[in-house]
């Protein structure tokens, strides 16, 4: 879970409740999608149908589901890190590397979230539709566009807590 020290403002607890919340929701994406695959499997083992659709079904559940997770292994601190470089390193360093991973990861939500949001308006103008399914594209961007949405409201706020870290030594 996120840092005890960083956890103490009402915005921080918000933010945590409000990824947590959507992180939730993308497991229940990557359920149904198991779900799917797992009927279309029995399908075609059983009666020799599969379920129509249910690449795209994938396709688009998976991206959502992956997506909805970033926030929140953002703000509670859970991304991926290469201790065996930093284990010897010095509180200093590595609130310094906390700070500057918060400001990638601002910057890659922020740059993702411009270009999705061009992207979805593509997809829209030009009526980009699946094969099977006749799903519009564009309806997808719409969750996608709201997890980069708190994965930069995230960064902002551990991005400030590393920096305060950072200012109290």
């Amino acid at each position: 879970m996120a840092n005890t020290e960083t956890t103490g403002t009402r915005l921080h607890s918000l933010v945590l409740r409000m990824s947590t919340i959507w992180a939730v929701v993308g497991g229940f994406v990557l359920l149904g999608v198991i779900v799917a695959n797992v009927l279309s499997v029995l399908g075609a083992a059983t009666i020799n149908k599969t379920l129509p659709g249910d690449f795209e079904l994938t396709e688009v559940g998976v991206a959502i589901a992956a997506f909805s997770f970033l926030p929140y292994c953002q703000i509670a601190g859970l991304n991926v890190t290469a201790d065996i470089f930093t284990s010897g390193a010095s509180r200093a360093w590595l609130a310094f590397f906390s700070m500057l991973g918060a400001a990638i990861a601002l910057g890659f939500g922020a740059l993702l979230l411009w270009r999705m949001y061009l992207g979805m308006l593509d997809q829209k103008a030009y009526n980009y539709i699946t094969a099977i399914l006749q799903f519009p594209h564009w309806v997808a961007y719409i969750p996608i566009l709201v997890s980069l949405g708190l994965l930069a409201v995230a960064a902002i706020m551990t991005l400030r807590e590393n920096i305060n870290k950072i200012r109290k030594r």
